[in-house]
C-alpha cells in the first residue's frame, strides 16, 4: 500500500512529464531551492518557474518510476523519462519537504543522465 507521500510524488513527477507547471508550482515553497547537479542551482519560486518553462516539451515525456523512498521530511524518486524523439534520461530526485502537515517541496536535488 502506498503512503500519501508516495502518491504525491507520483503525481508530482507525472506533472513534470506532462508540463503541468501550475500543479508543480502549487506544490513548492516560495523559497524552493533546486539543484540540477552539474548544471545549475535555482533559488526561489520565480527562478524555478522560469526553468520549468524552459524545459517544457512539445509532447509529454514517457515516464517510468522505479522507486519512491520516503522517510520523514525526505524522499527520493528514480526512474527513466523518454522524450518524443526516443532519447531517454535516467533520473533521481532527492526532495526535502517543508514539514509534515500539508508539506510542500522545499528543496529538490536532481540527477539526470542520458541513457539512449
Amino acid at each position: 500500500m502506498k503512503t500519501e507521500n508516495q502518491i504525491f510524488l507520483e503525481k508530482f513527477n507525472e506533472a513534470f512529464a506532462n508540463n503541468d507547471t501550475d500543479f508543480i508550482l502549487d506544490q513548492v515553497t516560495d523559497d524552493i531551492r533546486w539543484e540540477i547537479v552539474g548544471d545549475k542551482i535555482l533559488e526561489g519560486k520565480e527562478a524555478f518557474a522560469e526553468a520549468l518553462k524552459e524545459m517544457e516539451q512539445a509532447e509529454p515525456l514517457k515516464m517510468t518510476i522505479h522507486h519512491i523512498i520516503t522517510h520523514g521530511k525526505h524522499a527520493s524518486v528514480n526512474g527513466v523519462m523518454t522524450t518524443s524523439d526516443g532519447t531517454s534520461y535516467g533520473f533521481c530526485d532527492v526532495l526535502t519537504f517543508s514539514g509534515f502537515k500539508n508539506p510542500k517541496v522545499k528543496k529538490l536535488t536532481s540527477y539526470a543522465i542520458k541513457v539512449h
